[in-house]
């Protein structure tokens, strides 16, 4: 400041940050990163400490736990870790981590925007922003839709293992909603199959008249398909051209998702940079309830 004397926040963080515990976290850090393990010399060299200093933090914590070493020396990360890691990924709440990111898809493209998890042969709405339009989709958290005819669902139904999704097709009773809706599953298989190459679904008013979505996959952490996230709107907004302008934003957010859940595979296809600008909001609409139709 100015006057010399110390901002309170730079002095906070001054008085806890403790060298010693910032030294260790960086070795579990640089071990974390290494699938064969790491001899203390290469530690020292890595981190930039003493060799006799990174002997006493290595002991500590290999008698925590936090550390093994094998029987040519080199560390590994330990049960511990393992402990401590399961119980970050139970603590990790899909719903928490997801609603930033909800909430920017809803602001970018000014629709509904759902989350949506498998239960049985169903899609059900966990979480729900409404469209800030006045004309707009009737959804609740907490309904389900058909797996076959939503695009959340098929995403859920596309990303299963093989052995799974056959298990699934062959129980589906395909009941047709509209004249949309898929009539067999030879039909289904290969609407999943562009889902998958594209990376993203489509309900073009196949479970509702007048309703379309489109949804993007939410990897785990184990890099498993449990959850996907989409934008629905009344069909005369959604036309085929904006939804191929919203699909990268879609798959962009499911992938910071899944990021975030920790997630670390690869992701194909393109990426956006920016929406066009007619879909920026220029300022929110007074929210009314009219409704189109349920979804």
């Amino acid at each position: 400041m100015r006057d010399g004397t110390e901002a309170p926040l730079t002095s906070a963080i001054r008085e806890y940050n403790i060298i010693s515990l910032q030294r260790g976290l960086r070795m579990l850090q640089l071990l974390a990163g290494s699938h064969r393990g790491l001899p203390a010399a290469e530690i020292a060299k890595l981190s930039g400490l003493p060799v006799s200093t990174v002997h006493r933090f290595l002991v500590n914590l290999e008698s925590g736990g936090f550390l093994s070493r094998d029987n040519t020396g080199n560390y590994h990360l330990g049960v511990a870790c393992v402990f401590l890691g399961a119980a970050a990924r139970e603590q990790l709440d899909i719903r928490t981590v997801s609603l930033p990111h909800l909430h920017i898809l809803n602001h970018r493209t000014r629709e509904t925007v759902h989350l949506t998890v498998r239960h049985h042969a169903s899609a059900v709405y966990i979480e729900k922003l409404d469209s800030p339009q006045p004309l707009r989709i009737h959804s609740r958290i907490g309904a389900s839709v058909p797996l076959h005819c939503s695009a959340g669902g098929k995403i859920l139904l596309d990303y299963m293992s093989e052995p799974e999704r056959d298990k699934l097709l062959s129980q589906l009773e395909l009941q047709r909603f509209t004249e949309n809706t898929v009539g067999s599953i030879q039909e289904l298989q290969t609407q999943l199959a562009r889902v998958r190459k594209n990376g993203y679904a489509s309900d073009l008013e196949e479970h509702e008249l007048h309703v379309r979505c489109i949804a993007a996959p939410i990897w785990d952490h184990a890099g498993g398909v449990n959850a996907s996230l989409s934008v629905t709107g009344p069909a005369f907004r959604m036309s085929s051209a904006r939804l191929r302008e919203i699909a990268p934003l879609v798959r962009q957010a499911g992938m910071e998702i899944s990021r975030e859940l920790g997630y670390d595979g690869a992701f194909t296809g393109s990426l956006p940079t920016s929406l066009p600008s007619r879909y920026k909001p220029s300022g929110i609409l007074p929210l009314r309830r009219k409704k189109v139709a349920s979804k």
